[in-house]
């Protein structure tokens, strides 16, 4: 059951679930590359919390973001980023890829080089 941490709303595995289902919600995997190579939730992309500094401005504000990592820890404090950055619509998924109950693949399924590639 979704709650707030910090000004961010943490959503738990069933909410992440609904979120990869709807079409209003971006769901992103902000893990290192070779994180998420080893195992990652099938389709999601992955732009790595490290670069996403530089390409912040390069989002759309308007949208709807649910960030992913391996506990929760580092997408919780990137979520705060994007929320300094006036991206208000982010949630953060506060059990990682640690409590991911589902299939996963392997590989460099969905790598972003450009943001315009999440829309």
């Amino acid at each position: 059951m979704a709650y707030e941490k910090e000004g961010i709303t943490q959503i738990d595995v069933n909410e992440l679930k609904e979120a990869l289902k709807d079409d209003e919600s971006i769901v992103i995997d902000i893990r290192e590359h070779e994180e998420y190579v080893e195992a990652h939730i099938p389709g999601l992309p992955l732009i790595p919390m490290s670069e996403i500094v530089d390409v912040i401005d390069d989002f759309e504000k308007d949208r709807s973001y649910v960030l992913v990592c391996r506990s929760g820890r580092r997408s919780h404090e990137t979520s705060k980023f994007f929320k300094m950055n006036g991206i208000d619509n982010v949630k953060n998924y506060a059990g990682g890829m640690l409590e991911w109950d589902e299939e996963i693949r392997v590989g460099e399924e969905n790598i972003i080089n450009d943001i315009k590639e999440l829309y």
